[in-house]
Parts: C-alpha cells; structure tokens; sequence
C-alpha cells in the first residue's frame, strides 16, 4: 500500500453502507481497524436506518467519508412510485416511449404483456424544431416555441422534466435551449445528451425518462443525508461498481439502479485477489433478493439493462437477479404447487420468526430446518420467535396437507430451485460450465443455502468470507470514484489517432470530474474502447482501442459468433471511456492460527430428510488451519452457515472458509 494511502486510510474515519430490503449493514475503518453493523432497514425513510446505524457503529464520532449503496432509485422504479414527469420530445415522436421496439422478450407467448409507459399521453409533449443524424439542423426554435415549452411545463404539475431529441447526441444545441428556459423551474431536469449521448432514439430515450422517474425521490433523500453528515464527503455506488459524489448521484440516479449488488461484486473482487482465485461465482442471498454474478479474470459489463422491463443503456456489471431471499414468502397456488416468492416480507413486518409477521418465509423454514439458531441471530443481538415460525410453517403444511417437517424442506428445495436458475442463466445459458469456478457464497443468508446449491450444480468448492452478510457493504467501502461516458461517432474508416483524438474531451472532461470529487492527482486510470460491427450489422461488439483493434474485434467476432470476415468493411460506432482512481485495495485481516477448535454446542438440524444432531462452532473460533468435516452449524453475527455432510471445511489466512466435496 502506497504511504500517502495508507496515512489517508489510518487519519480517517471510513464507513461502507449497504442498504438491502431486510438489513442496513454497515462497515467502517477507524484508525485503520474496522467495525461493523447490522440495523434492520426502515422502507419508509432508508436514511434513518443509515443514520441510526452510522451513530451506533461509531459511536457518536463523525465519519470523514461515506459510500453509500442506495435502493431508493431501484425500490421507485420497480414499486412504480417515482415522479410525475413531463417529457418534451420531437412533434410526431410523443409515442415513441410506449411504440418501444418491436421485439418481443416473450417469444412464445399468446398474449406478451409490457409494462406500462412511465410518462401518460398528457404529460408527452411534442416541440417543433428537428436536428438530422448528421448534427445539422433542418429547423430551429424561436422566442415563441421557447416560451410556449415553459408554459407548459409550469401548467403540467410535473415534479420531473425530460428531454430528448432526435440526434441530440450529434448535436445537442436545441436540447440545451430547451433545459436554458427550463432550469428556472428547479424541478430535477435530465437532459438525453447528458445522460446518454448516443443514438438508438428509444433506448435513450427510456433512458433518460428512468432517470427523471426516480430523481425526485433520490434527490430528497441524498440531501436528507448531505445535512446530517455535515462536513463529510458521501458517495453512492453506481451500477458499474465504482463510487461517484453525491451531487452527480442526484443528477444522473439512473446509474445507481444496481448500486446495492454492484458493491457486493467489488467487495468479493477484493476478497477473491487477496487469497488468490480468478474464475468464480458470486452467490448473494439477502432478505429480499438474489444476486449471481460471473467473474473471469475481470468483471462481466454489459450496457443495457431492463429493470421493471424498461430498457436502462448504461454500463452495469453483469448480475442476474432472482426475487428468492430470506423474506420470500411461501404459499400455494390454486393448483396445489408451493411457490416461494418473489413477494418478501422485507423489514417490516419480516419473516414470522421476526415477531411481528405472520406468513411463512424462507427464515422461517430455515429456523425450523434448525439451520438458524433462534439465540444466535445477529450475534445474540435480535432473538427469533421460534414459535411463531413454527405456527407459519404448520399453517403452509396444512395447505401442502403434509407435516412441518416436510413443508420446511419444501420451502429450501424450491427457493435453491430458484436460485439454481438464476446461476444457470449466467453459465449454462452463456456457454460456461458452472463446475469451472468456485461458488462464492455472501448475503445473510447466502452460507445457509450454498453447499446444497452447488451440490445441484456440480461445483466442488465455495468459499464463505467473514462478515459475510456484510460483504457488500465492505464493497462499498473499497469502491474507487469513477466515472463512464460513452459518444456515437459513426466512423466508417476507423483510424487509431483519430479516434483517439475525439475521445480527448471526454478524457478532460473524467479527470476534470474525479479531481473535483477527491481523486487524487496521478491516480486516475482511462481505459478507452469501441463499440464495433460489419457494416449493414445492427449490432455491435465492444474492444478495446489500442493498436490492432480492428483485428481483435475480427477475433471476438469469431470466439463469440463462430465466423469472422477479415475482408469486409467494419465501423466503429461508439467511443466508451472508462476513468477510475486507483488505489490499494484494503486486504481483510489475517486470522490468527488454531487448529482445534472446541464447538460451542449442538443442535437438531435437518439433515436430508430427517433431524440429526450436528456439532455448532462459534466463526471467531475458527482460525487459520482449522480443518472440520460436516455437517456442522456456524454462527456468526452477520450470518449463520450451514455445512452438510458432503463437505469438508478449511479456514486460511484470512479467515475464509473453504468448502470443498469430501
């Protein structure tokens, strides 16, 4: 670790927070040393569990910086509780966000269904005005278009305005005439040009509609956060796994959609360098939802996305979501089927083992599975109504008509079922065989579930790193500031310099950015690369832009398509720059050596089909060496793991646990 990092790292207070459906975990380095926390969340105000948790975890001291990964722009979107927006588009295109494409996600199905637009008929507004594909201007707006846009905007109630013209991203003029009369109104204004200066006009312009639908909510709720942390810089995780400043999270809060599972990728990045492994899966379990991601050598980005099933172009790691979490609740359906989610009783009121609700859901079937143990919950800190639970479960027994014993089986083969897709649709589906990588397993109740996944799957190996329902919010705190911008350029000739030197501004323009946000000078890393395809293609691959570029997308063509055509014409559509600080990164702690560790009891686990009992080891006892053989339970504040008989269990030097098929 440089020494400038390291003075930075032990003279201030950092903290990581992850807010999920369940929890607000929360991590911190003071003097060099970390903390950590768990709050359950709070839906109606995500920032009072992440004040209360921040004063908990430090003890009224004030952090000096706060990254933070947000669920409040994803929860408007997919709740659909966002903002009244008024959109201005070209007279003649208001339609176009409900037109959309005309391909269908849903092949096979009768009667396809699409969600409906996120802007009404009435608040679609169409200006004259037209900009060709080539940035000149057919038509331009005068004084009366000008002022005919803000009456409108005054009389349409919006909370939100948008914008986006046709070619914009090749000439923005007209857009920026339009946000000059408009900014007065100080309603939260995103501009296409802006957020997404590309062409594909739907694409963008969904884009740019998402990000005004969920501003409003971000924008209250980070200034709510900018007031109480006084003094301290804030950061939001954006979806590609880097941090950004609060201030650019309130104007761009599109890409923040998938901060939460973005910072749980980086967090097991950190932990997969340290002990040395490159090819893996990461297997995130929390409350509400889980998250699988493929990593090989480098993380997996894509640049578009449909959350709720609106197209989102923005650069995103590479995660797969499935609505199965420990809130997901069980029930069966009027054929007699069990389903388990992807409704979850959340915080609030929780599982039914949490005291206040009744339903069954998967916690529940893990407590009375014996996986969980109702006094080691949070580290002794919250105490599981084992009764309660019990009463769920026997009600969704009656409805199975079969014992408790049963239904609580049923409930963790169907949720693993699940959760067994969605690892199938990033390696099967993709031409990955899955027995190639490890499993590594985090989310509190991610080691409950993992071994009887891979065992599925045919994985041999999964690793459990400590905290590991606070790994994301570990992530977040190792999250360095970043920033992505992309330009459709259309060169037909491509030529190394001068695509290199159209791509300067938006290389001024980063540095410009992340020195503002803290970045130091000196430490900021350009990774340039272009979007490419044949000619007469309608759709395009992504290289780098380094000398030979056009013989390696020939070459990616081939590994990804089976043929290439090294003779046919090829064009570079857009540029992509990708800028982030680099710093060390921080190594977990060593473990201290132990080879023999005295089990803290035993419980009654259920085993296959039917209850043993199985030795129950405290995961601070478990040092560097340890070697145990399954099955066991081992608890730990942040989650509990479950370790089957197939498998054998090593610790290494930084307290990870290594599950291996004896």
């Amino acid at each position: 670790m440089r020494k400038s990092d390291r003075h930075a790292r032990h003279s201030s207070i950092i903290v990581g927070v992850d807010t999920g459906g369940t929890f607000t975990d929360l991590v911190a380095l003071v003097a060099g040393k970390p903390r950590v926390h768990k709050v359950l969340s709070t839906p109606d105000d995500p920032a009072r569990a992440v004040l209360e948790g921040i004063r908990a975890l430090l003890a009224g001291n004030a952090p000096n910086f706060v990254t933070y990964s947000s669920t409040v722009a994803t929860n408007a979107l997919l709740e659909k509780k966002g903002a009244r927006v008024a959109l201005f588009v070209d007279a003649g295109f208001e339609d176009l966000i409900e037109i959309g494409r005309q391909n269908r996600s849903q092949l096979y199905s009768l009667a396809p269904s699409r969600p409906d637009p996120l802007v009404p008929p009435d608040m679609r507004f169409g200006v004259r005005g037209r900009t060709y594909f080539d940035g000149s201007v057919a038509s331009q707006l005068d004084e009366s278009d000008l002022a005919r846009i803000r009456q409108l905007a005054e009389q349409s109630g919006a909370q939100a305005i948008a914008i986006c013209l046709l070619h914009s991203y090749a000439n923005p003029e007209t857009e920026r005439k339009i946000a000059g009369i408009l900014e007065p109104l100080q309603l939260p204004l995103s501009v296409s040009h802006r957020i997404l200066p590309e062409y594909r006009e739907y694409e963008r312009l969904s884009t740019t509609v998402v990000n005004a639908y969920v501003a409003p909510k971000m924008v209250a709720h980070l200034r709510h956060l900018e007031q109480e942390f006084k003094d301290v810089r804030l950061r939001v995780m954006q979806s590609n796994g880097t941090a950004v400043a609060s201030s650019k999270a309130c104007d761009e809060p599109v890409r923040t959609l998938l901060s939460g599972p973005a910072a749980g990728v980086v967090g097991a990045i950190e932990l997969a360098e340290a002990i040395g492994i490159d090819r893996f899966i990461t297997f995130d379990m929390g409350g509400t939802s889980t998250d699988v991601s493929l990593f090989e050598q480098r993380p997996r980005i894509r640049t578009i996305s449909y959350p709720g099933g609106y197209p989102v172009r923005i650069p995103i790691i590479d995660i797969h979501t499935v609505g199965a979490g420990g809130g997901s609740i069980a029930s069966v359906d009027a054929g007699g089927s069990l389903r388990v989610g992807p409704e979850s009783a959340g915080a609030d009121p929780g599982p039914a083992c949490y005291g206040r609700g009744d339903q069954p859901a998967v916690t529940d079937a893990d407590l009375i599975a014996g996986r969980l143990l109702a006094d080691n919950f949070l580290g002794g800190q919250m105490r599981l109504h084992t009764e309660r639970a019990a009463q769920a479960i026997q009600g969704l027994a009656r409805a199975m008509k079969t014992d408790v014993k049963s239904a609580a089986r049923g409930v963790i083969r169907v949720v693993n079922a699940s959760m067994e897709r969605a690892i199938r649709v990033i390696t099967v589906e993709r031409g990955f065989n899955p027995r190639d990588f490890a499993l590594l397993a985090f989310g509190g109740a991610g080691p409950m579930h993992a071994a009887e996944l891979a065992l599925e799957l045919g994985m041999r190996r999964i690793i459990l790193p400590r905290n590991p329902g606070l790994l994301c919010a570990w992530g977040a705190l190792n999250a360095p500031l970043g920033r992505e911008y992309s330009l459709t350029v259309r060169e037909d000739v491509p030529v190394l310099h001068r695509l290199r030197s159209r791509a300067a501004p938006m290389i001024r323009r980063a540095k410009a950015e992340l020195l503002s946000d803290g970045a130091r000078p000196g430490t900021i890393r350009y990774e340039l690369s272009v979007d490419m395809r044949y000619r007469g293609q309608s759709y395009e691959l992504e290289v780098a832009l380094r000398p030979g570029f056009v013989e390696r997308f020939h070459e990616e063509h081939r590994r990804r398509f089976g043929h290439s055509e090294p003779r046919a014409e090829v064009e570079v559509v857009n540029l992509r720059l990708r800028a982030h600080e680099t710093r060390t990164p921080l190594a977990p702690p060593r473990a201290p050596r132990q080879s023999a560790p005295a089990a803290l009891g035993s419980t009654r686990v259920l085993v296959d089909n039917s209850y043993r009992r199985v030795p129950v080891y405290g995961r601070d006892t478990l040092g560097a060496g340890t070697c145990l053989n399954g099955p066991m339970i081992i608890v730990e504040m942040s989650s509990t793991a479950y370790v089957p008989p197939e498998f054998s269990v090593r610790c290494d030097d930084w307290g990870s646990l290594h599950l291996e098929v004896r």
